[in-house]
């Protein structure tokens, strides 16, 4: 593996503000060395799947989490998870979704398509930055990830 090429956190993120505060969040627990952002469903899907802009990736090299938004454009963030799930290259993954949404239906249909955590973003901005340290912390430096599957 190319250690330049290696990805710990894929955030999917549309809103530049959640963008900014969960970057800020996990620079000041020093776990932004290697971050990587995508503002789409399909930018996303392509940065996992080492496709269009990021045909020179390996998929071998990430990321170890991915925090995922369900409320995305072109491609929205279940779809993200269903594609991730259904390629036994990317099926485990782990996948937190991190959304303002609270439904149920939401909730019941990450869990369905095997998210491996589901949080409700806080309205709060301190909040919210100490939500996303919590989960880098947890995810990045205790969670032991699986081995890449190539």
């Amino acid at each position: 593996m190319s250690s330049a090429n290696i990805v710990d956190m894929l955030i999917v993120e549309d809103t530049s503000q959640d963008l900014t505060l969960a970057l800020r969040a996990l620079g000041k627990a020093n776990l932004i060395s290697r971050i990587m952002s995508a503002r789409d469903g399909e930018e996303a899907i392509e940065f996992i799947f080492c496709e269009g802009a990021f045909s020179d990736r390996k998929i071998e090299d990430g990321p170890k989490v991915v925090l995922l938004d369900l409320k995305l454009p072109k491609i929205d963030g279940l779809e993200v998870l269903r594609r991730m799930r259904t390629d036994s290259r990317t099926k485990h993954i782990p996948v937190v979704i991190l959304t303002s949404s609270a439904q149920q239906r939401d909730i019941l249909g990450s869990y369905s398509l095997g998210a491996n955590s589901y949080v409700v973003k806080p309205v709060n901005s301190e909040e919210f930055a100490q939500a996303v340290r919590t989960l880098g912390m947890y995810w990045l430096t205790l969670n032991q990830p699986p081995p890449p599957r190539v």
